[in-house]
């Protein structure tokens, strides 16, 4: 939808913060959502219009399905234009807009834009969206279409900011959890639409079914507590990641992000602190 200028006007006359615009609210982004946020940096989170989180109890983007979402306690709000975009920063929320081509950097240009999509390929946005451009982790290079690189490769790098080179190739390999790895990743067993009424936070016994897709049923694989599932009702491709189980079986771990989105988060607000004349406009 397009804002006129009157509203233009009026926004940018009350906004009184520099901008921080975060491309993507999955559960990675999230954690750099929250981070940045609890720092005092006003943020717009921009999404595609059907967003694709698993993890969607803790992800930002799945305001734009409910229209709100609170995330340990923060306020995600989806919004339409830039009055609802000032609107959701004066109620000390986070707008979420869907706008995929980050479209409204033009309008609102961000002092701030961090690419948190894990496309794990090169950007559409190069260096010059913004005074500080800032990708996670592969398909970037620093110096070239971006300032700066948090790597997301877990293990001894992870949340480093990287001012030069690229990030660790993407391994493809799950993290482990509880001796579960590759098999605590549900994948759609065929294309066509996911289907279920499952509950993420809920414990499944091995076997039980959990959601199907093109008439085929995912059953838990193991007594697990399933801790994210794509939106229902949303069109998958066959061995498209669709779910998280955790083997822990502890509710509070479809309640939080994780610590490696906040590890992530943490690099980021690394990368924005560094820089004097950035950190001069974001705390202003």
């Amino acid at each position: 939808m397009p804002w006129g200028a009157s509203s233009l006007r009026l926004a940018l006359m009350n906004i009184h913060k520099a901008t921080l615009i975060l491309r993507g609210g999955g559960d990675l982004a999230s954690g750099v959502a929250l981070r940045c946020y609890r720092a005092g940096f006003q943020i717009l989170i921009t999404e595609i219009p059907q967003p694709l989180a698993v993890r969607r109890s803790v992800a930002f983007a799945e305001a734009i399905y409910a229209g709100s979402i609170q995330v340990e306690g923060v306020t995600g709000r989806r919004v339409i234009n830039l009055d609802e975009i000032l609107a959701a920063w004066q109620a000390n929320e986070i707008p979420v807009l869907s706008d995929p081509h980050c479209v409204i950097r033009q309008q609102l240009p961000p002092t701030v834009l961090v690419d948190g999509r894990m496309t794990k390929q090169p950007p559409d946005l190069d260096r010059t969206a913004a005074e500080l451009v800032i990708g996670l982790g592969p398909g970037f290079a620093a110096g070239a279409n971006c300032h700066a690189i948090i790597e997301t490769n877990r293990g001894h790098f992870l949340g480093r900011v990287i001012w030069e080179g690229t990030a660790q190739p993407d391994t493809g390999i799950p993290e482990s959890v509880a001796d579960h790895q590759a098999d605590r990743v549900l994948r759609a067993p065929a294309s066509g639409i996911l289907a279920s009424t499952a509950r993420i936070g809920e414990i499944f016994a091995a076997g039980q079914p959990i959601a199907e897709v093109g008439g085929q049923t995912i059953t838990a694989p193991f007594r697990s507590l399933l801790r994210g599932l794509i939106q229902p009702g949303i069109q998958v491709q066959s061995n498209m990641k669709i779910g998280d189980l955790d083997p822990r079986c502890d509710p509070r771990y479809a309640q939080f992000v994780s610590e490696k989105s906040l590890a992530v988060g943490g690099g980021v607000l690394e990368a924005i602190l560094s820089r004097p004349e950035i950190r001069r406009k974001m705390l202003k």
